[in-house]
């Protein structure tokens, strides 16, 4: 196996508000060409999937939103907004856990995650929500191919957003789309130094780049995009999806 290269986590920083129907391939191109950055072959780009939703007009305006009495009740008890409750049970496929405030549900695409990714951080200070893309690796898919055609290269796309995880505190990103590579490292078969076999080695890299993106691109930044030089991926069809577990192998259920 060959050395590591030395990996780098470039920032694209979006000048402007990201509105529906804008061309998120357009913005990118500019602000690359702003900051006098070129996508190399071998690159990945990884995108904050707000700048995604926001271009596909996931956003709801809360004053839409009629609460049920049971969002009303849960919100009240632990001082949450009662429309944001109902969005998220309305965007899930089902309930996770409902205790102590927190509500982790499973989205229509298998994403376990708080509220079922609906947010109103970054948004336009608590009018509007902001929903997952509706698919996020047909959102990856989609951008991928528009690189190809524009920039006549072959650039991975990653989608990201922020979830929290059992056992550990603090958030950390996730790959919720994908396009242009696989999702997951096979290691299986394989033997170490020592030559043992392994058995269960699964890299879940398209996670493991989120993350690392995560670094450069944070909530305040205004940052919502990067660029990863250096990482020898797998090139060839790739999903999100890969990476949820199958219930039959989920302990957890």
């Amino acid at each position: 196996m060959s050395p590591p290269r030395d990996l780098r986590i470039i920032p694209v920083a979006v000048r402007g508000e990201i509105k529906s129907g804008d061309s998120l391939l357009q913005k990118l191109v500019r602000a690359l060409r702003q900051q006098r950055l070129v996508l190399e072959q071998g690159d990945i780009l990884v995108v904050k999937h707000k700048i995604v939703s926001k271009a596909e007009g996931r956003v709801v305006d809360l004053a839409t939103i009629t609460p049920s009495a049971s969002s009303r009740n849960w919100a009240r008890r632990y001082h949450l907004d009662a429309r944001v409750t109902e969005l998220a049970l309305k965007q899930s496929k089902r309930v996770v856990r409902r205790k102590r405030g927190v509500l982790i549900t499973e989205t229509q695409d298998g994403l376990v995650c708080a509220n079922s990714g609906v947010d109103v951080s970054n948004v336009d200070g608590g009018q509007h929500a902001l929903l997952l893309p509706e698919n996020a690796d047909r959102s990856a898919s989609q951008l991928y191919a528009e690189l190809k055609k524009v920039l006549k290269l072959s650039i991975p796309v990653i989608i990201t957003d922020t979830f929290g995880r059992p056992w550990r505190e603090g958030l950390t990103e996730v790959a919720i789309g994908l396009a242009g590579m696989k999702a997951l490292h096979d290691y299986r078969g394989c033997r170490d130094p020592f030559g043992y076999e392994l058995r269960v080695s699964l890299d879940a890299v398209a996670d493991q780049l989120a993350c690392a993106a995560g670094l450069v691109c944070g909530k305040l930044s205004r940052t919502p995009a990067c660029i990863i030089r250096g990482f020898r991926y797998r090139a060839g069809p790739g999903r999100a999806r890969d990476l949820i577990r199958r219930a039959a192998n989920d302990l957890f259920r």
